[in-house]
């Protein structure tokens, strides 16, 4: 049987990285983020993809609009067996922690919080009732930052933190049904979200902030998905996955 994927956010960045090897293994995959299918993304996106790809536009911060797109999902490529949490955004302003506005706080807590944990909630629903004899899979994509304290990004930090625990949650709430969830904990990859920030931290690098001594890379994070998805890794449900080069790794 074919697996069916779905990826927010898989158009760019890490989940495009994803999505590339999902594809590469054999899934069918469903592309979900906010833009507008006609931007140029997307497009590049759906041309490298294949056939076997397609795109659903959809805003992880309304709620409301989950059941309709799931369902569009399912009538265009069939269940879901390999949902892949991963459309975040950073911190709107980078600052003073004792600067943070309530508005930017709600934003960021919106769509890495509120909307990653209900519309994961509507795909364990679907997937339980599936054949409990087919794996299944959820795969939140959280960032070292569910550890690591960034004080000019405290929103986005405390939205990571929060999402780690979400994945234990529906770890321990899915295991007795065989479906697999897992969390990948990205370093600092080179993607759209930090560019803006990429001599800085190219410097760092070079200086031993990060001990494999370069970027992350999309693909780095797409190395890690097929066994996750495939049910080669099912007893360590639950596992939090660094895929940050050793950064997180406690040093003196």
């Amino acid at each position: 049987m074919t697996g069916i994927a779905l990826v927010t956010g898989g158009q760019q960045g890490i989940g495009l990285g994803i999505s590339r090897a999902l594809i590469a293994g054999g899934y069918k995959v469903a592309l979900a983020s906010r833009s507008a299918p006609d931007k140029l993304a997307v497009q590049q996106a759906l041309a490298e993809l294949g056939p076997n790809a397609i795109y659903v536009q959809h805003d992880v911060s309304d709620i409301d609009h989950v059941p309709a797109m799931l369902d569009q999902v399912e009538a265009d490529l069939g269940p879901i067996t390999a949902f892949v949490n991963n459309a975040g955004v950073g911190a709107p302003v980078r600052g003073d922690m004792l600067e943070l506005k309530p508005e930017n706080w709600d934003f960021v807590q919106n769509i890495n919080l509120r909307g990653a944990f209900f519309l994961a909630q509507d795909v364990a629903r679907r997937m339980l009732a599936q054949p409990q004899d087919l794996y299944r899979s959820i795969t939140f994509v959280t960032s070292v930052s569910a550890t690591m304290v960034s004080i000019e990004r405290a929103e986005y930090c405390v939205s990571k933190a929060a999402a780690a625990m979400m994945a234990q949650l529906f770890a321990v709430r899915m295991a007795p049904h065989g479906i697999g969830v897992f969390e990948l904990r990205p370093g600092i990859i080179a993607t759209e979200m930090t560019a803006g920030v990429r001599d800085k931290y190219t410097d760092r690098i070079e200086g031993g902030l990060v001990p494999a001594a370069r970027w992350g890379e999309p693909q780095d994070i797409g190395s890690v998905i097929m066994p996750i998805v495939e049910g080669q890794m099912q007893f360590a449900t639950g596992a939090a996955i660094p895929v940050d080069g050793g950064l997180s790794i406690t040093r003196l």
